[in-house]
């Protein structure tokens, strides 16, 4: 691909993946890593992340959809695969067929897979989810006592093997939070009690990327990162991303794709809500919210550009927006713009853009759309998608 040409892309760093892995991996030196690749590897791309971070020592992959688990074997990705996010109907019997571990919430859940593993003729791989307090996927410690003895009663008759024990924190990116100690202590009794009934898991995890960079104590078998595989701080109150020893993976570039003067009192994109106070030059950025800038950041969001941050003006239209670069700058037609990258380069981040939408970083890369192609530094070869 030739990136000047490109109106814009997502250059991904293949090693900074591996050297967030294996720093991550520093972090808890007793516990085995699982890179999370669920969304594209967060906007990432997930095959490429998935072999980059195995390449650096991480012995599972996280993904949310058994098709996300599913696409990644297709595309010849080995080693463990977690996928916890299921509804009832899933595409159990492909998941157990491609030795995929899959996460069960729920009594309907273990009896579909134990149906899925009838079915296929081989024992399906199951980690059994605890809600410690999240509220959101997990068994309830009151239906605890239950799923584990239908767990150990199906392991027993040889359709499944526990393989883990897991559970996910609310607040573990706000250090101190009153929630994380309850959630830690009704993790162990849940452990302790599917123990005593028998289950030997593999790994038992609870630790996502802010536990990882904070909680030791929350480490167990298994941490789970996802957000700081990529560089990208999983909440500014930990640090930033060199703080925290991390690194961006990803960087938004597009080019200038036209420069015109306007006299002052010219407005600027719709609703005109960016009025020129002075003749000036102005920079259209072929980029917009179908690529995945967000709307909300409108009259905000940084670039670099020129050498200079500056910031855009007017809304965020569907496919472009505008920059306000003065009368005398020298930009010029096909410059390179970043719109965001590694703040160690004086590039602005993704966490900067969050602030200007009010939103997390996770939304900002996340949401880079599929029309943005993919452009991979230090992989095998260097490739695009």
């Amino acid at each position: 691909m030739n990136e000047t040409a490109t109106r814009v892309y997502a250059e991904i760093d293949l090693d900074a993946v591996r050297e967030n892995v294996r720093a991550l991996r520093e972090l808890a030196p007793r516990s085995e890593l699982m890179a999370v690749v669920k969304a594209n590897a967060y906007g990432h791309g997930a095959v490429a992340c998935a072999e980059a971070a195995r390449e650096a020592g991480a012995t599972w992959l996280g993904t949310a959809t058994p098709d996300e688990a599913l696409a990644l074997r297709a595309a010849g990705v080995g080693g463990r695969i977690l996928c916890w996010l299921w509804t009832p109907g899933g595409p159990w019997q492909q998941a157990v067929e491609a030795d995929v571990d899959v996460s069960v919430s729920a009594m309907w859940a273990l009896d579909e897979v134990r149906e899925a593993a009838r079915a296929a003729g081989r024992t399906a791989r199951v980690q059994l989810k605890a809600d410690t307090g999240l509220g959101r996927g997990g068994c309830q410690p009151a239906d605890w006592a239950e799923l584990v003895g239908a767990a150990v009663a199906a392991q027993a008759e040889g359709t499944v093997r526990v393989t883990g024990l897991w559970s996910h924190f609310a607040c573990a990116d706000e250090p101190g939070h009153p929630s994380i100690a309850p959630q830690l202590a009704a993790f162990r009794d849940m452990l302790a009690h599917a123990e005593k009934e028998g289950l030997e898991p593999e790994v038992r995890h609870i630790a996502n990327s802010p536990a990882t960079l904070t909680l030791p104590e929350s480490h167990f078998d298994l941490v789970r990162c996802g957000l700081a595989v990529y560089g990208v701080s999983p909440a500014p109150e930990l640090g930033t991303p060199a703080q925290l020893g991390l690194r961006p993976a990803m960087a938004l570039k597009a080019s200038v794709a036209l420069v015109k003067e306007v006299p002052a009192g010219h407005g600027v994109s719709y609703g005109h809500h960016y009025v020129t106070e002075r003749e000036t030059r102005l920079a259209l950025i072929p980029a917009g919210y179908a690529d995945g800038i967000p709307r909300h950041a409108s009259g905000r969001g940084p670039v670099l550009l020129g050498g200079r941050i500056r910031h855009a003006v007017g809304r965020v239209a569907m496919d472009q927006f505008v920059v306000d670069i003065g009368p005398e700058d020298p930009v010029r037609p096909g410059d390179e713009v970043v719109i965001f990258g590694d703040p160690e380069r004086g590039e602005p981040s993704a966490e900067d853009w969050a602030r200007a939408a009010q939103t997390i970083a996770y939304e900002i890369v996340t949401r880079i759309g599929t029309r943005v192609p993919r452009v991979y530094r230090n992989g095998r070869t260097a490739t695009a998608e």
